[in-house]
């Protein structure tokens, strides 16, 4: 929406955030047209059709945008500029053959690439971030991107702000804000006006769009959306598409490579063609036919289908992708941080027993004061369970609650639960008028508030520990003439005992992990469980412990010795949301690739920091937002299947990248030097762009190819040095053959330059073809590792046409004459040997030490920018802000 529509729109002024931060809360009501009860639902949609959707990126699949990158080398024009002439110079025919091959190969780019972007776009649209607003008075959730200014929004730990926001009240609200500012410690917010003039990191009545809420909750009015927002500038700088993917990434630099290389042997063939006195439109056209064969003009649209593939192969494996990165990021990841609840254990918490440790309380007693402070309303008599912390749904559910009459206790007010005092506590009155504080939490929270606790209370609690069961302490202490409490009050308790639960090992968590390790992907573990209860669990499913750090711990440690410390040790216990965070930050400076796994309120952190958010489908909403996969079943096993799917992508592009620069270098390379040395041109410049348009068509089957095992068991990453290396190897290689040819059609067959040009170029389809049957793996092929049916036949599909070609009736048109039938047992001869000394070469190439060396890759902003601003997307071109 450009800024002229939205200036008409009558009776509201979208503003900027830095405006408001002088202004009372009424004022900046006043002039949003808005209250405290936020906007009516028609008036919201007058201002979204006034100002336009809060987006920063478009998942549009553009068919021109499409065709735009197909046509957009450079080399390619020049190549239709130049048989444009060839035309008008009077050679119709070669310059109708390179039409026509241009033409097709551009058709089947386009048309894979814009099937693979109609599939990103689908995948898109299927995915929606949610906020709470007041709309006519009630509370209700609405998609991100259809926020308007003057919307009355509510915030909660771990959610992601959704627009520039002036705060209209908080509660201990502290929100992190480094995306913006780089600062990583967060920062305290509060409603009241400010003085004078500030820096945008001390804005402390204002939340920005992109940050996160780190503590507390808050409502407040939405001031700009969109690009008009302090972090939609910053997007929006970075352009309006969807990131591309570190592949695509790859590709450019790739790509920059090959330029190189094209442009050094080009200029080099064209000026020696010219010495030689060859006309000049045909030496250039010979050498851009050169620049283009040495080109993978298709690997775009291999990379595209290959993601494409991979969102649907993991749709089937009951793995949602929010978007075509994050099966990258998934493949990519080598550290798992997840929680044990749910994904080592069944998830479904049981209550076992009460312990009382006073004489004066049965367990009868101790399980009623449980209930009591569970954060249930009990008061209408039934109670929900809907919503309810595990612990809390467990005992509510439990046989001995049906005998809990609800109107025994009155509740007078509750301090609910939060990860700083990890406890709740209620205020409760009986029928008598006897009130009491009841406080129900961790046992070493609790018990540090507790008096003459009784000496045998320590042992039976870690008894109960030491068996694997979860535990939580209740405590109590008479009160009277109270109407509300605030944690101050939480003092001077008298332990009253435990109530202990069971959460069962899952039956396949063990084999799931031997997956993750094959994968090599090192598990840690992040609960708000006691240490000795994580540790059981662990060694119960063999999961080796290199050492647990707890929440008290962590904070000791500075930034440096936590580093340090979270590369050997396993277990985090009794961490807070905010510690989650720290650890996977701290990981993730080590140069990690940091997965991690959460389904609750408390994880939205710690998905939010990690490279790849990971959450599941009977997750919290906040979590579910925060996450970029979301798993259909809390199974660790699943997880494995994604991650296997995610490298499979990775190895099949690279085996494209590898015989695109390998065969095509040497077979350029080869043309080059023949062109030089021969007195006639090796091959036509049409028939060695239909070369390698019948190369590259074949290797379309490669996103659907097996992939060995061994590819599977670590991350890759795009090493441009080590696809150097494999060109300048493998390259040589096939040249060597293509020499041999040469020398066979001359001095044996005496063949003139129309045979000469149609052994070399069954030759050199034959061998550039059936190669990818050794370079898809380091294994012996066939033998130890089988290709996928389609690329099988795909690739001796195209070998079958390069031979029928040159022999067919348009072999002459295509300037091809017969070949003896000698040449073709000489040809088997030589693919065979070919073969067999790729082999060998192979062997030799991925022995040494340089190729096994890790590559290690960090993100920068720009990427953490582009993946928080992908929450922001709608299916339809942006305007101006």
């Amino acid at each position: 929406m450009s800024l002229s529509v939205a200036a008409e729109a009558p009776n509201f002024t979208q503003r900027f955030i830095a405006s408001t931060i002088h202004q009372t809360v009424e004022q900046v009501l006043s002039d949003l047209q808005s209250t405290d009860s936020g906007l009516s639902g028609g008036e919201a949609a007058r201002r979204l059709a006034a100002v336009g959707p809060n987006a920063l990126r478009t998942h549009k699949a553009s068919p021109w945008l499409v065709l735009g990158r197909q046509l957009r080398s450079p080399i390619l024009i020049l190549l239709i500029v130049t048989a444009g002439l060839s035309l008008f110079l009077g050679d119709a025919t070669n310059s109708i053959v390179i039409a026509v091959i241009l033409l097709v190969s551009v058709g089947l780019g386009f048309s894979n690439e814009f099937r693979a972007e109609r599939a990103a776009e689908a995948l898109h649209s299927r995915v929606t971030h949610t906020v709470v607003v007041l709309r006519d008075g009630t509370a209700c959730q609405i998609d991100v991107v259809n926020l308007v200014p003057g919307d009355v929004v509510r915030l909660a730990l771990g959610a992601i702000i959704p627009a520039d926001i002036r705060l209209l009240d908080a509660k201990n609200l502290l929100c992190d804000e480094s995306i913006l500012t780089g600062e990583s410690l967060p920062v305290d917010k509060d409603p009241a006006p400010i003085l004078g003039e500030v820096a945008l990191g001390e804005m402390s009545c204002c939340l920005f769009m992109g940050t996160v809420v780190q503590a507390g909750s808050c409502t407040g009015v939405v001031v700009a959306t969109g690009g008009r927002a302090e972090f939609g500038k910053i997007a929006l700088g970075l352009g309006e598409r969807q990131p591309q993917t570190e592949f695509q990434q790859g590709l450019k630099r790739f790509s920059f490579l090959l330029l190189q290389v094209a442009v050094v042997l080009t200029t080099l063939i064209f000026v020696a063609n010219l010495l030689l006195g060859r006309p000049l439109l045909e030496s250039l056209l010979f050498s851009l036919a050169i620049a283009v064969g040495i080109t993978p003009q298709l690997l775009p649209a291999v990379v595209s289908t290959c993601l494409a593939a991979g969102t649907r192969a993991l749709a089937k494996r009951k793995v949602l992708v929010k978007r075509l990165v994050c099966i990258e990021d998934l493949g990519d990841m080598d550290v798992l941080v997840t929680d044990k609840t749910g994904t080592l254990t069944e998830g479904h918490i049981s209550f076992t027993s009460a312990l009382p440790v006073r004489l004066e309380v049965s367990k009868a007693e101790l399980f009623a004061l449980g209930l009591i402070s569970t954060e249930a309303d009990y008061s209408h008599g039934a109670v929900t369970t809907v919503g309810a912390n595990p612990l809390d749904a467990a005992l509510w559910v439990a046989s001995e609650a049906r005998d809990f009459v609800p109107g025994s206790e009155k509740r007078l007010d509750i301090i609910p639960f939060d990860h700083q005092r990890r406890m709740t506590s209620v205020l409760v009155t009986d029928a008598n008028g006897h009130q009491q504080i009841i406080t129900k939490g961790s046992p070493e929270d609790v018990m540090a508030l507790c008096r003459d606790i009784p000496p045998h209370a320590q042992s039976l609690l870690d008894g109960q520990y030491d068996a694997g069961a979860r535990v939580i302490a209740v405590a109590s202490r008479p009160v009277v003439g109270m109407s509300a409490i605030e944690p101050a009050d939480e003092r001077g308790l008298t332990l009253d005992g435990f109530l202990v639960f069971l959460d069962k090992a899952k039956a396949n968590a063990k084999e799931s992990l031997e997956e993750l390790a094959a994968l090599g992907i090192t598990v840690k573990i992040a609960t708000g469980d006691n240490a000795k209860v994580a540790e059981k669990v662990c060694r119960d499913l063999g999961l080796v412990s290199g050492g647990t750090l707890t929440g008290v711990q962590i904070d000791d440690l500075s930034d440096a010795e936590l580093g340090t410390a979270v590369t050997k040790t396993s277990i985090f216990a009794r961490v807070s949301p905010e510690q989650k965070a720290r650890i996977i930050k701290e990981l993730r400076q080590q140069g990690r690739a940091v997965g991690f796994l959460g389904d609750g309120v408390n994880d939205a952190l710690a998905l939010h920091h990690a490279d790849v958010g990971i959450s599941v489908e009977s997750a919290t909403d906040v979590a579910k937002d925060a996450a970029d996969i979301v798993l259909m079943d809390k199974d660790l096993g699943v997880l494995a299947e994604g991650v296997r799917e995610g490298r499979r992508i990775f190895a099949n592009t690279i085996k494209y990248v590898l015989m695109g620069t390998s065969s095509n270098f040497g077979n350029m390379f080869s043309a080059a030097t023949a062109s030089v040395v021969l007195s006639f041109l090796p091959m036509l410049p049409g028939q060695i762009l239909l070369n390698n348009l019948l190369y590259d068509t074949g290797q379309l089957a490669i996103p659907g190819d097996r992939v060995d095992k061994e590819q599977l068991q670590a991350p890759s990453h795009w090493d441009i040095a080590f696809i150097r290396r494999f060109m300048l190897l493998f390259g040589p290689i096939s040249s060597l053959f293509d020499f041999a040819t040469f020398g066979l059609m001359l001095f044996v067959f005496n063949a003139a330059p129309g045979e000469f040009r149609a052994g070399w170029f069954i030759e050199s389809i034959a061998t550039q073809t059936l190669i990818i049957f050794a370079i898809r793996t380091r294994r012996v092929p066939f033998l130890r590792s089988r290709p996928s049916a389609g690329l099988l036949w795909a690739s001796l599909g195209v070998v079958a046409v390069g031979i029928y070609l040159p022999l067919s009736p348009v072999g002459a048109i295509l300037g091809f004459d017969p070949l003896p039938v000698p040449f073709f047992l000489a040809l088997l001869a030589m693919t065979v040997v070919y073969l067999v000394l790729v082999e060998v070469a192979k062997g030799w190439f991925f022995s040494r030490p340089v190729q096994r060396a890790p590559t290690v890759r960090r993100r920068g902003l720009a990427h953490h920018v582009h993946r928080r601003a992908a929450r922001f997307s709608v299916p339809d071109l942006l305007g101006s802000p």
